[in-house]
């Protein structure tokens, strides 16, 4: 093989070498009058030098040598590449694991207080600011403010899914494909609130389930209640929701129980006295399927000709299509109580829903008047006679606002009166969530918040009417 050269190249490359060599030389020349290091092994012209290949002993390079190093120095391996155990936390400084404190002046760490309520402070500057909170009264103050100020920006947002989120995806679904025997427009009500109740107790635990629930309503003059927990309530609804399963000729959740005379009353206590324990979460299945029951046999009976069915509640009857109106108010009602009980938000009914709801309550004020006004609880009618059947009489205006509103006129005088704009005497205004918490009891007649205007005797007369609708 053919010896390197004086330049770094063979025999055949010499010439290029030589040309080479004389640029970097011009190179040096032009280097401000800096003297060359000319030692032994550094020169240019030694084998040695910078541009050479030469070994670092100044004598010429054998083809059997090893390659000299680097002129750069490679990248130093990470500790974890090279194979060997990472030091101890315990064996490493203070300092390397837990980083000193930082000390800040006063006027820096209040300046931090705004990044400190939005998190944007580093861990240090965070530890920083809240152990100066603990000495300082004013940056304290300051800091709860801009806190608070932040949650205003920023609401905090519930993580569990919303109840109504199983309707809105239901009702996609039918929209796009309509169900072969579709639930009557009376019974969507009732399907709906008994979907939203289910949603809620579905992750309920035994201590959910085992928390104390106060049911309200109005008798007489004034309000009364009674305690019971929250699967306790759905025994109650599963035992009023059987009078309709009854009239549809399905099983008694009573079963051979007797309770005389079937009143929502009776019924509930014979459930909740005859029971071995307290009700617990096993009482959700019965109530869900008889209540997934009543909706299949409503639409598998042809809607609107079971409508006229009679339901009995006992002292009462009421057709089917509104005794299924009044058993989804009550799984409403029922619902805002479980959830006031659990420190868990509900909504109100759909406007559509909450109408039938509304109206309902507006159609039995008549009859649930004449029977405070027999009893001696409301004013007497200003005539001796009752007004005949399907005559106009003395009338009260009923407006309801908001969501699922409208207005009503109420016969004063008689059931079997029809309301007149003529022989209006007084106006009432309530918001229409707040109208149907006074019928259910859970608004006192004298705290109702309505717009009033005309006989106050009247208007008194069919508040206190409408607050005597509840019932347990």
């Amino acid at each position: 093989m053919t010896e390197p050269n004086r330049y770094g190249a063979y025999d055949g490359d010499e010439e290029q070498g030589r040309e080479e060599q004389g640029r970097k030389e011009q190179d040096g020349e032009r280097q401000d009058g800096e003297e060359k290091d000319v030692s032994a092994g550094g020169g240019p012209e030694g084998p040695g030098g910078p541009d050479g290949p030469g070994t670092p002993d100044g004598r010429t390079p054998s083809p059997g040598d090893d390659p000299p190093p680097p002129r750069i120095p490679l990248p130093r391996a990470s500790v974890e590449d090279t194979g060997l155990p990472l030091p101890a936390l315990a064996d490493l400084p203070a300092e390397a694991v837990t980083p000193a404190p930082l000390t800040l002046p006063h006027p820096i760490l209040k300046s931090l207080l705004g990044a400190w309520a939005l998190a944007a402070c580093s861990a240090e500057e965070t530890a920083a600011v809240e152990e100066h909170l603990g000495d300082c009264g004013s940056c304290a103050e300051e800091a709860l403010r801009l806190r608070e100020a932040v949650g205003l920006l920023h609401p905090a947002e519930s993580l569990d899914l919303d109840p109504a989120l199983r309707n809105r995806v239901l009702r996609s679904c039918l929209d796009r494909r309509p169900p072969r025997i579709p639930v009557p427009g009376w019974a969507m009500p009732y399907d709906a609130e008994t979907a939203r109740l289910d949603a809620l107790l579905q992750d309920f635990g035994d201590s959910e389930w085992h928390a104390p629930v106060r049911l309200r309503w109005f008798t007489g003059t004034e309000a009364t209640s009674r305690r019971t927990t929250v699967a306790g309530v759905i025994a109650h609804l599963m035992a009023v929701d059987g009078l309709i399963a009854l009239a549809l000729g399905l099983d008694d959740p009573l079963g051979d129980l007797t309770a005389d005379p079937g009143t929502p009353t009776a019924r509930t206590d014979a459930y909740w006295r005859t029971s071995h324990f307290p009700p617990t979460r096993s009482v959700r299945a019965p109530w869900r399927e008889q209540s997934h029951d009543i909706v299949r046999t409503v639409a598998f009976t042809g809607g609107s000709g079971s409508g006229g069915l009679a339901v009995s509640y006992g002292a009462f009857e009421l057709p089917l299509r509104d005794a299924m109106t009044d058993r989804a108010f009550e799984c409403w009602v029922h619902a805002e109580d479980i959830a006031e009980a659990v420190d868990y938000p509900y909504t109100p009914p759909s406007p559509r829903h909450l109408h039938h709801m509304i109206d309902l309550a507006a159609r039995l004020l008549p009859d649930a008047l004449a029977a405070r006004r027999r009893a001696g609880l409301a004013s007497p009618a200003p005539t001796p006679h009752l007004v005949a059947a399907g005559r106009p009489g003395r009338s009260l205006r009923l407006e309801i606002e908001g969501s699922g509103g409208g207005e009503w006129l109420i016969p004063l005088d008689s059931p079997a009166a029809v309301g007149s704009a003529d022989h209006e005497v007084a106006h009432v205004a309530l918001d229409g969530v707040e109208f149907c918490r006074l019928a259910a009891g859970r608004v006192p007649p004298q705290e109702a918040a309505a717009g009033q205007l005309g006989d106050r005797a009247a208007i008194r007369d069919v508040l206190f009417a409408a607050a005597s609708l509840s019932r347990l």
